[in-house]
């Protein structure tokens, strides 16, 4: 117990602007539970498999009961979630044969190693046995085990941002003795302090990675380039709402607000720039997107080039580009297949 006078240091405000939790003394806790919604969903459904027996998808998150949160104590941050989460997906055979299955997890825990959490495989009623099932046992499960690994990562990477906070003797406000300085010194530190204090709310720097696709579609380059720019088309081959304004420095958003960004550049038929995210990507965080349009004699060749994507996203935007752009655009407009 402190003497008369004297403050328990556990309690006294040193140096801090906002007075709250001082030294991370208090429990604090957040909940993470919608937002980890949003994450599992946009992870689980990009998940794709092909092998000789043809491809599966996860085409639905039917089901998704849990919850997460995150408490800090002593500044030591303590990770709860539990989720049991259900699945639909589509298998589809080489000769066009679908069928269509589950995949149960019900132990989605911290409680468990992500080594240790089911993954149940299953067709749906009267629906004939094949090979489509294994291929989604072994590849497709690999994939959402990834997926959850991922959910996992940004969970205690992502979402903890801002939950230590800074102390008086903490390592994020070492002080060392300095000479007074003068007064033309003290402009230039407080210029730097200012410089350091914006650099740091922008939040942590994340590693990035490149990617790059490839894929021939048949029409013109013209009415390929129209379906990137103009809106009906683009919520036609999402099937989902989209906003966007095709000129520099128009904005767009995707997928129900899933995705969204900011044109850069437009060279019509040629090449399309855009600042481009996911909506589960840290905040501010932009990757650079271009499209370039080449005119193959009655076929379109397009390149796609992502700078700056997050390292753990490399797979999930190629897969999200494949999948929901060139695949959407070839099935909703017929640029996939030859007609004779």
């Amino acid at each position: 117990m402190a003497k008369w006078g004297e403050g328990d240091p556990r309690w006294i405000v040193e140096q801090r602007a906002d007075a709250t939790n001082v030294n991370n003394w208090h429990w604090t806790e957040r909940d993470a539970s919608n937002w980890s919604t949003e994450r599992l969903k946009t992870l689980l459904l990009p998940v794709r498999v092909e092998g000789e027996e043809g491809a599966c998808e996860v085409t639905e998150v039917s089901k998704l009961d849990g919850e997460a949160s995150i408490n800090n104590r002593k500044g030591k941050l303590i990770f709860f979630y539990e989720w049991a989460i259900k699945l639909a997906w589509t298998g589809t055979s080489k000769t066009g044969v679908k069928y269509k299955g589950y995949v149960e997890i019900p132990n989605l825990s911290d409680e468990n190693d992500i080594d240790e959490v089911e993954i149940h495989v299953s067709l749906a009623k009267d629906e004939p046995d094949t090979n489509l099932k294994t291929l989604m046992k072994q590849e497709g499960a690999k994939k959402i085990r990834d997926a959850m690994k991922t959910y996992i990562s940004t969970l205690k990477t992502e979402f903890t941002q801002g939950m230590i906070l800074p102390t008086v003797n903490g390592e994020h406000m070492e002080t060392t003795p300095q000479v007074a300085p003068k007064a033309e010194d003290r402009k230039a530190a407080a210029s730097s302090s200012t410089a350091t204090s914006q650099s740091k709310s922008i939040g942590v720097k994340i590693p990035t990675c490149k990617i790059s696709l490839k894929d021939t579609f048949l029409t013109s380059p013209e009415e390929l380039y129209r379906v990137f720019v103009t809106q009906e088309m683009v919520q036609a081959f999402t099937h989902a709402q989209a906003t966007l304004e095709a000129d520099k420095g128009g904005k767009f958003q995707l997928l129900d607000g899933s995705v969204t960004g900011e044109f850069v550049d437009l060279v019509p038929e040629k090449q399309l720039v855009m600042k481009w995210r996911f909506k589960s990507w840290p905040a501010g965080h932009f990757a650079t997107i271009t499209l370039n349009f080449t005119d193959k004699g009655g076929e379109t060749e397009v390149y796609l080039e992502g700078k700056g994507i997050p390292a753990s996203e490399e797979e999930r935007t190629k897969q999200g580009w494949q999948r929901y752009y060139f695949e959407g655009i070839k099935q909703t407009f017929g640029y996939g297949a030859r007609l004779f």
